[in-house]
């Protein structure tokens, strides 16, 4: 039995290594050799124009990556055949970027016709936003081909809701194959963007670990009835610059989101986000390895999937 067991978590193992194995950083680099700077000019300039869509574009390619895996799934608009994942209750009315993502599909298959993939795009734009806005850097491996469908229940029921207690998020993250570690490390995306109303109403008019000045300062903005769509920075210091005051936030009880402060709340994560509050370098670091391991979720490689045309709709 013990043998069986070690023999299925050893190809599970081979499976995921081959997947990204897969993907390289050279991907494009005879394909398409333009296409990463292409990119980069693209995000650059929206951002340039909206600081707040660096965070949308990271925000994109992580509600990518837990549905189906990076396929670009998300970027699907409804058809005849399937209802898409724009709908689902984390990404109505909330999600963004879209428009950009079609901006850069446009420029990139103006210098290489039908080659590189949206669920690609995504992940670069993930990356150019995080250093646009001073963040770190790394290595973006490619070669992710884009789905065919999308599923609008993996979307309500995979992506870990700002109610989540630390239990939760840990088992969300886990089941992607993504340690606690990793979890904390990408949840400091919160340094940047902000969230709606109706996301963090509970938590300040009824919570207690929440400092009571800042509870009150978001509650002018933010009734306990009506306003959800109403925004209020993740981060409260620095919310459109890639910096650790996301957890120095925590520590001082100023966690927007439940969810936030569940990293440090008396739990198992508490000295991971405190260590982090003191040394920005090892989050950076962490950071980018964390993305890259995001990035490694059940790509569609080789011959599955497609190149689509249009980051909206299958070929």
């Amino acid at each position: 039995m013990a043998n069986k067991s070690s023999l299925s978590l050893l190809l599970l193992f081979t499976l995921m290594v081959v997947s990204s194995s897969q993907l390289s950083s050279t991907f494009y680099d005879k394909s398409c050799p333009k296409a990463l700077s292409t990119i980069k000019s693209a995000v650059v300039a929206a951002v340039n124009k909206e600081k707040r869509m660096g965070a949308s574009l990271l925000r994109l390619h992580f509600h990518d990556c837990f549905v189906q895996g990076c396929d670009g799934s998300v970027l699907l608009d409804d058809n005849s055949t399937f209802t898409g994942e724009k709908t689902a209750g984390p990404n109505l009315n909330s999600l963004r970027g879209f428009d950009v993502i079609d901006t850069i599909k446009s420029q990139v298959e103006s210098v290489c016709k039908q080659t590189v993939s949206c669920a690609d795009i995504a992940a670069v734009a993930a990356r150019d936003s995080v250093v646009a806005l001073g963040g770190p850097t790394w290595n973006v491996l490619l070669g992710r081909r884009d789905s065919t469908t999308a599923s609008l229940s993996a979307a309500n029921s995979d992506l870990p809701a700002p109610t989540s207690d630390l239990s939760a998020l840990i088992s969300a993250f886990s089941k992607k194959g993504l340690s606690t570690s990793d979890m904390v490390t990408l949840s400091g995306a919160h340094t940047i963007g902000l969230a709606r109303c109706t996301t963090f109403r509970t938590r300040i008019y009824n919570e207690t670990n929440i400092d009571s000045s800042f509870a009150t300062s978001l509650q002018a903005n933010c009734p306990s009835t009506g306003g959800d769509s109403n925004t209020a920075p993740l981060d409260t210091v620095t919310s459109t610059v890639f910096d650790i005051n996301y957890y120095k936030n925590l520590l001082a009880k100023k966690g927007l989101l439940h969810s936030d402060q569940q990293l440090f709340n008396n739990g198992s994560t508490d000295s991971q986000v405190s260590s982090y509050t003191s040394n920005a370098n090892k989050f950076f670091s962490d950071f980018g390895a964390a993305m890259i391991n995001m990035g490694n979720i059940s790509p569609l490689t080789g011959s599955s999937g497609e190149v689509r045309l249009n980051c909206r709709k299958v070929n």
